[in-house]
Order: structure tokens, then sequence, then C-alpha cells
């Protein structure tokens, strides 16, 4: 254990800063799903599927936006197109709250194209702050970070909505989004690295020279990881509510987060860290027996302890790969592209669960799909087998002599 690590990371100009603003920033923005829900609910008196209509059309448009707004990072700059995206939400917050519900359908979708791309910008901004040997901390801080986000935002919208009214959570969560725009426009870190040669406004490179066979790799495994995130989530709600102890969802939710936080602070903190491939696939074969833990609550926030700890190291480790794969010019785009596979993990996971777990019981479910996303992690094998082995660094022939 080098727990060190954590303190130096921490002490690199403008990492601090970053990680302060990004836990702060991404709160609303976890949290702007659940007030849009109970939006739908209460204000417009509407059901369930419409309310997750809305959410998947939010989702939908993220996955279609985020390279767009990476790619507009790399070429314009930072505060363009967080001006952009903040523009966007502010118009969408004003004026949610007074569309009927077709409109909202309609402004979710097109408000989702350009957000405050809190998250793809803080990874991108790591990667130029913190040196390549130093990332796999800095990547596991930002896992926590994210972890702790989710854990507050979608419980703050909740209580809002639940305590006060749907419309002052609406207020309130979209106020936030803004603001988080704002600061990051003021903070306006770097993403790319000070001594990397170019200039700030160069082209980016071409797409064929590192959208290639190891990045769709790693893409293909951050699905698989989201994929059983969200396909684990649904089972998890499904066998709760089977045996009759819904209330305790939220408990086991947490605990499944405190896994995780565990799971990334020891990753960030040891010596050598292991490609995501590994980790997602063992993180997909450790769900599929969590059906096997039966009804009680805390026999199944057990038995998501083995694959509850490699929820994060496998994000952060593929984020660490990502970043020292593609170069910096493009990395924003890049991040972007990571995010929509993720999206897109999430969008298939939970329905996949839930449909099994409807036809055939939740156990099914966890089987289900813990087997899809190890499907896909061996589907990215062939195309991540150098990740697999060590790397050999390959010694010139003749050391050039100076003129």
């Amino acid at each position: 254990m080098r727990l060190h690590t954590y303190r130096h990371v921490l002490a690199l100009p403008g990492v601090r800063t970053l990680m302060i603003l990004a836990l702060l920033a991404r709160i609303p923005v976890t949290a702007a799903g659940m007030a849009l829900t109970f939006h739908v609910l209460g204000d417009l008196h509407g059901g369930y599927a419409q309310a997750g209509l809305v959410g998947t059309a939010a989702t939908v448009a993220t996955a279609l936006g985020a390279p767009f707004t990476g790619r507009l990072t790399d070429r314009k700059g930072l505060r363009v197109s967080t001006a952009l995206g903040t523009v966007i939400a502010l118009c969408f917050w004003v004026s949610a709250p007074f569309l009927p519900y077709p409109a909202l359908l309609v402004a979710a979708f097109l408000g989702g194209l350009v957000g405050v791309g809190v998250f793809s910008v803080t990874r991108q901004a790591l990667a130029a702050l913190v040196p390549e040997d130093q990332r796999r901390t800095a990547f596991s801080i930002d896992s926590m970070s994210t972890e702790l986000s989710y854990m507050v935002g979608p419980a703050l919208a909740i209580i809002l909505a639940t305590q006060v009214s749907p419309n002052v959570s609406m207020i309130v969560i979209g106020t936030g989004v803004v603001v988080s725009g704002l600061a990051l426009y003021l903070l306006n870190p770097p993403t790319r690295e000070a001594e990397e040669p170019g200039v700030p406004d160069a082209p980016a490179p071409p797409r064929r020279t590192w959208l290639r066979g190891g990045f769709i790799g790693l893409l293909l495994v951050a699905a698989a990881t989201t994929t059983t995130l969200a396909g684990t989530e649904m089972a998890m709600v499904a066998a709760l509510r089977q045996s009759g102890h819904t209330s305790a969802t939220s408990v086991v939710i947490a605990l499944w987060c405190v896994y995780s936080l565990l799971g990334a602070f020891l990753y960030g903190a040891v010596h050598r860290g292991l490609p995501s491939i590994l980790l997602c696939g063992a993180m997909s074969v450790l769900t599929v027996p969590i059906g096997l833990a039966g009804g009680q609550w805390w026999a199944i926030a057990l038995a998501l302890l083995p694959a509850g700890v490699l929820c994060a190291p496998s994000l952060s480790s593929n984020t660490t790969a990502l970043s020292a794969l593609v170069p910096a010019a493009a990395r924003g785009e890049a991040m972007g592209i990571q995010g929509s596979a993720m999206t897109v993990g999430m969008a298939g996971g939970a329905p996949l669960a839930g449909w099994v777990s409807d036809h055939y019981g939740p156990a099914w479910g966890f089987a289900a799909i813990g087997t899809v996303g190890l499907l896909l992690t061996l589907t990215a094998v062939p195309l991540l087998r150098h990740t697999l082995r060590p790397a050999q660094r390959r010694v010139p022939d003749e050391v050039p002599q100076p003129a």
C-alpha cells in the first residue's frame, strides 16, 4: 500500500481545486434525472412510463452529443464548449417547470445533446495535470468523487421533491447545474499537458490515428462495466421487492457505493494496477452468484461486496489506459466517446436485467447481466491482448550522437 501517493497527487498544482469543484458540480448533475422524474409524476401528474421516457430521451441525447462536445473542447477550447453547454442548460431549466409533457420530452432531448460535461472534462483535465505514472491514483480519486456525488445528488432531489415540492426541486437542481457550468468556465482547467508539443488551438489529429483496435477494445470494456452495474442495480431492486424488503433498498445501495469507494481507495494505493479488462471480467463473474444470497437484505448486501469493490477500479483503470492511448489533442473527443459507451451500457443493462427478473426471477437477473458483461469483456480480448502481458521497452540498436 502506498497511501502517500494520494498526498502527492493532491499536491500537484490545480488538482485539489479541480477535485473539489468536480465533487460539488457533479451533485446537481446526478440529481437532475430524479428531479425530472418527480416533476413528471407530481407537477404533470404523469405515470412512471412517461417519467422514464423523459430520462431515456436525455440519456440518448447525452450519448449522441458527448463526442461532439469533446471535439468542440479539443478544437475551440474548454471555455467555448462549457459556455455553450451552460447557456443551453440555463434555457432548459428556466423553461422546464412550465412546459407541458410533449414539449418537456423534446426539450430534454435537445438539452442533453450539448450539456455541461463535468464528468468527461474532469477526466480530461486530470490527464493534463497529472503525470502518466500517477494517473491511476488520480482517476481513483475521481472515481471516489463520482461515487460520493451519486450518493448525495439523487437523495437531495428526492428530499426536496417529497419534503418541499417537485417544482422547488427542479428550481434548486437546475440552478445547481447552471452554477456548476459557470464555475467550470471560470476555473478553466487545462485540457492538455503543458510540455506537449503544439499550441492549444492546433488541429486535432485524424481519428484514424487513435480510433483503432485498442481504443475500441477499451470502449467495449467500459460498456461492459456500466452494463453490469446498471443491471446489478435493477436485479437488486427486484430481489428486495420480491422478498418484501423494499424499504432497505437505500441501505443496500449505500453499502454498495461504500464497497466501490473502498475498492477505488485501495486500487489507487497499490503498487501496480491491473488492466480494466481483467477487473471488469472478474466483476462480471462475481455478479453471477449474487442471486444465490436469497431474499434477506443483509445477505444481498454481503453478496455485493466482492463485485462491488471492483466497480470503481474497473472504470478508473479504463480511463487511465485511454488517457495514455489517445493523443492529448484528441482526448476530449475520446473521453466523450468513452462517456457515450458507458451511457449505452447503462441504458441497456437495466432493461435487460429487469426483463429477465420479471420472467425468470431476480436470481436469474444477476446471472444474465453478469454473463452479458463477461461476454462483452471477452469480445474485447483480441483487441486488448497486449495489455494482458507486461510491456517491454524497445532498446534502440544505435543511439544517435549529438551533432
